[in-house]
């Protein structure tokens, strides 16, 4: 998620679609000028004017990866703009983007109106793309990951999707650390400091890095990154 609120903009948004989404909120795709807007229930989500800590939170999770680690495989929890997906993949040491996206809504415009914004990441072969719960599909997922990046709604202490709070709870952390490669890297995002949870990584997992990113208005974006200890 790129920020909380829409800068403001000379032209009014143009709608360019709307619909009833997958939880039964509505969902609504607008552009402003040469920007694209997504607003789910009334709340404003992300835009296409920076994308600076979804890379950031892609960029150090791969920095931190063992020196020799190459033919990095990436799980991204939430397609979005696809910043974070297109950050990955542009990577040296990437070789393959597994992304889980609870909105089909969000795919399909992917396929339309979105597909340039992120290098139309659909067309890619090395980007696979789920349509799917998170926290379901992690109770069944099975594979190796390298560095693991959530981009799920606005964080962990402010939700806007019912249902996204159990990302943050220790037994999706559990299922998270199961699907790491030895040496492998989970990162978080949030829209606002969230110590509690920052706590609950440290105490789980080791030592949390906290990664704070400027955003356009108000308090940094944060990435809360962590390499969980084994044995």
């Amino acid at each position: 998620m790129s920020a909380l609120f829409p800068s403001p903009e000379s032209e009014e948004p143009v709608v360019v679609e709307r619909a009833i989404g997958r939880t039964g909120g509505e969902v609504v795709l607008r552009r402003v000028g040469a920007d694209w807007e997504l607003v789910a229930n009334g709340v404003f989500l992300m835009d296409t004017r920076d994308g600076a800590s979804e890379r950031a939170m892609v960029r150090a999770s791969l920095d931190a990866l063992p020196a020799d680690r190459t033919g990095a495989r990436v799980l991204i929890g939430g397609l979005g703009m696809g910043f974070s997906a297109r950050e990955a993949l542009d990577h040296a040491r990437v070789a393959h983007v597994h992304v889980i996206e609870l909105e089909p809504l969000v795919i399909t415009w992917h396929a339309g109106p979105l597909a340039p914004v992120a290098g139309r990441l659909l067309e890619d072969p090395r980007c696979e793309v789920t349509c799917a719960d998170l926290v379901s599909w992690l109770e069944e997922a099975t594979g190796s990951y390298d560095a693991i990046c959530l981009d799920t709604d606005n964080g962990p202490d402010w939700t806007v999707t019912e249902g996204n709070e159990r990302l943050y709870r220790p037994a999706a952390l559990d299922r998270l650390e199961r699907l790491l490669s030895p040496g492998g890297v989970i990162a978080f995002w949030s829209a606002m400091p969230a110590p509690e949870f920052a706590l609950l990584l440290e105490r789980r997992f080791g030592a949390v890095e906290v990664i704070e990113v400027p955003a356009r208005r108000g308090g940094p974006d944060l990435v809360y990154l962590t390499r969980p200890r084994r044995g």
